[in-house]
């Protein structure tokens, strides 16, 4: 058996802030992808693959009587299949803030959800919305809170601009410059991060007027500013705004930036050779840079695992 494959995701920008209402933007990442499969035989990994999808099974049953009219499934299908060694195949690193829940869950809403939302639709706005909505109750069986975004991104592997909570948008994003020397790359931090923990840390710290502050006259401003100078191939603008963010980042989500990146972060925003930011969560998995020079930033980032996502 070979599903259809879902992709891995990248929230270019709007991490935390979509929490508070900033745009964001969201692309399919096709180095990355799942699907699911049936063996007899299972690895160790499989194996725990189909160990929490048995525990997935119980939690969807109880989703579909929680949230009636929302979402249902075949979940006899569903059972039958795990009972016969159904697991997620997926390249996805987890932990590393790039959607390896998110493609799951899109793989079973698309597999086992009886009146499903399909892509070839017109999707409108209150589609999407649903959409997002039954994702964020499914996914967050694996992390607490979720947003549905990943699995949303992930589902219809279109890149997903978000205008506020209540008003997202599948979007297109100016084509790759093949020849460009300017790149959106992935920076691999070596360790794995868990998403709860860090929205955790970030909960509290909204307690604080002067951080509430912060978000909204900074944080959320310059990613704002970012979403649209990417959308509108403003790339001066776009660099000037990726400094503010990434200085902001700095100052103010340190606990979410791994330690032994701290001085390379820094030292991205003196030399101008690149910009970091968050990917998802933060606290390990990848970190996101920006350059205007991908040879120059290779050279300062050297020793360091580097994946380009997207050329200028």
């Amino acid at each position: 058996m070979k599903g259809p494959l879902f992709y891995s995701k990248i929230l270019l920008f709007g991490e935390y802030g979509i929490i508070k209402d900033s745009k964001g933007l969201s692309i399919p990442y096709n180095f990355f992808k799942g699907a699911l499969k049936t063996d007899e035989n299972l690895s160790e990994q499989a194996s725990e693959s189909n160990k929490s999808l048995k525990d997935f099974v119980g939690y969807l049953r109880n989703l579909e009587q929680q949230e009636q009219g929302l979402v249902s499934f075949d979940l006899q299908a569903l059972e039958n299949d795990v009972a016969k060694g159904m697991y997620f195949d997926s390249s996805i690193p987890q932990g590393y803030g790039i959607g390896s829940s998110g493609a799951l869950v899109a793989a079973i809403y698309d597999k086992y959800a009886t009146d499903k939302i399909t892509v070839l639709e017109n999707l409108t706005r209150e589609k999407l919305l649903k959409l997002k909505e039954i994702f964020g109750k499914m996914e967050s069986f694996f992390h607490g809170k979720s947003s549905g975004l990943d699995p949303l991104n992930s589902y219809l592997s279109l890149p997903i601009l978000i205008n506020s909570k209540d008003n997202i948008e599948s979007t297109s994003i100016p084509s790759q410059n093949k020849e460009g020397k300017g790149a959106v790359f992935l920076l691999d931090s070596g360790m794995t991060g868990e998403t709860a923990p860090m929205v955790q840390i970030f909960m509290e710290k909204m307690k604080q007027e002067g951080f509430r502050n912060m978000i909204k006259n900074q944080f959320v401003k310059h990613t704002d500013a970012c979403v649209e100078d990417f959308l509108n191939g403003n790339i001066k603008s776009l660099f000037g705004n990726l400094k503010q963010l990434s200085h902001v980042a700095l100052d103010h989500f340190k606990p979410m930036i791994p330690s032994k990146f701290h001085k390379l972060w820094r030292q991205g925003i003196e030399t101008n050779d690149y910009y970091l930011k968050l990917c998802g969560s933060g606290g390990g998995g990848y970190i996101l840079g920006f350059t205007q020079d991908f040879e120059r930033a290779k050279k300062a980032l050297d020793g360091h695992k580097l994946e380009v996502v997207y050329h200028f």
